[in-house]
C-alpha cells in the first residue's frame, strides 16, 4: 500500500482573481463525471475557457487508477479502527450528552463517542477548501492536547456565525452565509409569552416561527457493520490528518437496515448506498491527500442562500348544526 504524506496537494498558481477565489481540493475519478463538467465550467475560475475534453481526460485518468485501487485496496474501508475514548475526556462527553443540540439530534438511533481512523473513513463529498482547513490548523496550534481535538470535532455551546438577513418582499425574506452548513431548520407554533420585545398591532394569540440557522456542527460518521462514511466534519478530519493526526473523536451512528440508513445519512448517501457501504474501493479521507486521485483548483467564491415566505388566507366558516 502507497503511503501518503500528511501534506494537502500543492497550491494554486498565482491568479489574478486570487483575492476573490479559493483553492478547493477535488477529487476526480469519481461519479459523476457530468457533475465534475459542470462544476469545473460554471465555478471554476476560467472554467468555461477550459475544453471539456481534457477535463474529461483528467477525470477518467483518476478514474482508472480508482479501477486499480479496486483490486489493490479492497475491503480497506472496511478496516477503519473504532477506538473507546479516552477516560480523561469522559467529563467533556458528558457535557457533549446534556447539550439539547445534540440530544435533539441524535435522538433515534444507537450512538457512541469514539475516535476514528481519518484515513479510512469513507467521504461522499469530495471537495473541501484548502483555505478552511488551513484556518482551522492555524487555531489548533501545533501541538493540541487531546481536549483540544475533542472541542474542536465535538463542540458544545453557542457559536457565532455570519449571516446576511435581508427583506426580499413583504411577505419574502433571504439568509445567506459563506458557511454551507447555513439551512431551515423548522417551522414551529409559539405562545405570545414564548416572543419578547416585540409590540404588535394588538393582543397576540399565537406566534408561527419559521427558523433558519446552522446544523449541530459535531463531527460524526454513520457506521454499517465495519465501515464508516463521514457525514459531517470535512474540513477539520482534513485539518487533524494533515496535521499527523490519525484518529479524531466523532459521534458514531449505528444503522443495520435501509430504513435506517434514511434517518441518519444525506439523501446523496441514500440514492446510492450499496456504492458508499458495499463497493470494494470507495472514496476516502486519505484520497485528498494522494496527488494520483486529487487536484487544487481555483474556484469563485460562493454564498448559501435560504429564501423563506409564507402567505395567509383569511375566510368564514359557518358552525354545522
Amino acid at each position: 500500500m502507497q503511503t501518503l504524506s500528511p501534506a494537502l496537494p500543492d497550491a494554486c498558481p498565482p491568479h489574478p482573481a486570487q483575492g476573490r477565489m479559493l483553492e478547493e481540493i477535488v477529487i476526480l475519478g469519481q461519479p459523476s463525471l457530468q457533475q465534475h463538467l459542470d462544476f469545473v465550467r460554471d465555478i471554476v475560475v476560467g472554467g468555461a475557457e477550459i475544453d471539456p475534453r481534457a477535463v474529461w481526460e483528467e477525470w477518467q485518468r483518476v478514474n482508472d487508477i480508482y479501477h486499480e485501487l479496486e483490486r489493490s485496496e479492497a475491503g480497506l474501508a472496511d478496516e477503519a479502527e473504532c477506538r473507546d475514548l479516552d477516560p480523561a475526556l469522559e467529563p467533556l462527553a458528558e457535557a457533549l450528552r446534556a447539550d439539547p443540540h445534540f440530544r435533539r439530534t441524535f435522538d433515534t438511533l444507537p450512538t457512541r463517542i469514539a475516535l476514528v481512523e481519518l484515513d479510512r473513513l469513507v467521504i461522499f463529498q469530495t471537495q473541501v477548501t484548502r483555505q478552511f482547513i488551513d484556518a482551522i490548523r492555524t487555531r489548533l496550534g501545533k501541538r493540541p492536547e487531546p481536549q483540544d481535538l475533542f472541542r474542536l470535532c465535538l463542540p458544545v455551546g453557542p457559536r457565532e456565525m455570519p449571516i446576511e438577513i435581508r427583506r426580499a418582499g413583504s411577505h419574502r425574506w433571504t439568509f445567506s452565509s459563506e458557511s454551507t452548513d447555513l439551512r431551515f431548520l423548522e417551522a414551529e407554533l409559539l405562545r405570545a409569552a414564548q416572543v419578547g420585545g416585540h409590540a404588535s398591532f394588538g393582543p397576540v394569540g399565537g406566534v408561527v416561527g419559521l427558523f433558519v440557522g446552522f446544523g449541530s456542527n459535531l463531527l460524526n460518521v454513520v457506521r454499517s457493520d465495519d465501515r464508516m462514511v463521514l457525514h459531517n466534519g470535512y474540513h477539520r478530519a482534513c485539518a487533524l490528518r494533515a496535521m499527523g493526526i490519525t484518529h479524531a473523536p466523532a459521534i458514531v451512528q449505528t444503522v443495520t437496515r435501509r430504513a435506517e440508513l434514511a434517518v441518519a445519512a444525506t439523501q446523496k448517501v441514500n440514492d446510492d448506498a450499496a456504492f458508499y457501504f458495499k463497493a470494494a474501493r470507495p472514496p476516502l479521507l486519505k484520497d485528498f491527500f494522494d496527488p494520483r486521485l486529487s487536484r487544487i483548483l481555483p474556484v469563485r467564491r460562493t454564498r448559501k442562500v435560504v429564501e423563506v415566505s409564507f402567505e395567509t388566507r383569511v375566510y368564514e366558516v359557518v358552525d354545522q348544526p
